[in-house]
């Protein structure tokens, strides 16, 4: 997956950006409090794109 696709899944999601850390981004879920950190990384696997989405507690993309 894309990053760009992820970061507005998570934006789309009610997920806000925070703030940017030395290799990744960190959003949080405004709704639950809930936070992940996003890699920099032109391309995220599947399985960290899952996992993000769990820790944000918000719907996985398709």
């Amino acid at each position: 997956m894309k990053r760009k696709d992820l970061i507005k899944h998570l934006e789309i999601s009610g997920c806000a950006f925070v703030r940017e850390g030395g290799k990744h981004t960190v959003y949080v879920n405004l709704q639950t409090r809930k936070s992940s950190t996003v890699p920099r990384h032109n391309e995220i696997n599947d399985f960290l794109a899952k996992k993000i989405c769990k820790d944000l507690e918000i719907p996985v993309p398709l």
